[in-house]
């Protein structure tokens, strides 16, 4: 009896995600948790969180007020950058009353730095400056809530490990219909690319965070050149990382109490967001694109359509294989899925939200061909 193609294909896919899920440091187990530290410190270290704001009238209260609520035993600051905001941003800021949040009025853009990374710039120069050299720089969002504990384990956790960048990728909302399909797997997909327990392995070169809330030790940031380091990177919170690794450890985990205001309602909103930085990821190659593409199709759509079309033939090697492989990818996010409250059930759909991760993939990459990559807050980078 031959085997059909089909079969092979599914064979082929099933043993790819053996591969991942016993030799990619087990990212799928979504186990790299920052948890409560009860940590006794003799002097905590001054903190100083800057956060750069564009047009995030919205968020940006609720963002600062989350910072000001810590229950941190040290000295904290908050220094907002306002990037030439339209929105009233600033007049928002400005009427925050505790002395502890200082509002910049941010310079025009230079060129050679995204918008992000010039404000951040600022924020950390005024920070040196005005408050002494803090030992850590909280560098986070304008659109993120952190929960009261946070900045206290962060802190904890860095000074006891000794660690020069202590960064958490912090809850996603996952409310909508859109939300549940994709975010849960947009998280899963980044443990993949970028599997936690490496990074935080002080032995492999592996790097990364998440810009949303990045503790960073002062020290590490200037031994690496400070911002102006990063200045023209999209992906700055991995760039930022790549740079800080090779001179001393860092940690990258998910966060539990640390959450995005930002929500996503429709489609655009997800697809603009991946499709801003996926072609800049795979380094703006055309080859890597295909690749990546063949890749995510092998291993996300093989699996079911070789289960549906066996059963529809009547190949029953292609439907063992293609359900076997479709079971494995939908177990593999089940830990990720748990972490945002949704149904182990909702893993079956894996398949359907990896064809569109790899459509706005291939969305970036035209994008950036046409000279709209990199969009973020009416600025292309």
């Amino acid at each position: 009896m031959s085997i059909s193609y089909l079969s092979i294909c599914a064979i082929a896919s099933l043993l790819a995600w053996f591969w991942l899920l016993l030799a990619r440091g087990g990212y799928w187990r979504c186990d790299q948790l920052l948890k409560e530290d009860k940590t006794i410190i003799d002097k905590w270290p001054k903190i100083v969180a800057v956060i750069p704001a564009r047009d995030e009238a919205e968020t940006i209260e609720t963002a600062v007020n989350s910072l000001l609520q810590q229950n941190y035993e040290g000295e904290l600051h908050v220094v907002v950058v306002d990037d030439n905001s339209s929105d009233g941003t600033a007049d928002i800021v400005e009427s925050i009353t505790d002395d502890r949040v200082s509002l910049i009025q941010g310079q025009p853009l230079e060129q050679g730095w995204t918008g992000k990374m010039w404000a951040v710039s600022q924020g950390a120069a005024y920070a040196e400056n005005e408050f002494s050299k803090p030992p850590y720089l909280l560098l986070t969002d304008a659109d993120i809530a952190h929960g009261e504990g946070v900045l206290h384990d962060l802190v904890s956790k860095a000074e006891r490990e000794e660690l020069d960048l202590v960064s958490l990728m912090v809850l996603l909302r996952c409310s909508t219909a859109w939300e549940k399909l994709l975010i849960p797997p947009f998280v899963y997909f980044f443990q993949k690319l970028f599997p936690f327990p490496w990074v935080n392995d002080r032995r492999r070169k592996a790097a990364a965070a998440a810009g949303g809330c990045m503790l960073v030790r002062s020290s590490a940031l200037q031994r690496v050149g400070g911002i102006s380091r990063i200045r023209d990177r999209v992906i700055d919170d991995c760039a930022l990382a790549t740079a800080i690794k090779p001179g001393g450890p860092i940690w990258l985990g998910l966060a539990e109490k640390s959450r995005s205001l930002r929500g996503y309602d429709q489609l655009a909103g997800i697809w603009d967001m991946v499709a801003r930085t996926a072609f800049v990821q795979l380094r703006r190659s055309i080859l890597l694109v295909t690749l990546s593409t063949v890749g995510m199709l092998f291993l996300y759509l093989v699996p079911p359509v070789a289960f549906v079309a066996g059963l529809w033939f009547g190949d029953l090697p292609a439907t063992v294989f293609g359900a076997a492989g479709w079971a494995i990818m939908t177990v593999s996010i089940i830990p990720t899925l748990w972490l945002y409250g949704l149904p182990a059930v909702c893993g079956i759909l894996l398949p359907l939200a990896g064809l569109f991760y790899t459509s706005m993939t291939v969305s970036s990459a035209l994008r950036d061909k046409r000279g709209k990559g990199g969009a973020w807050k009416g600025r292309h980078y």
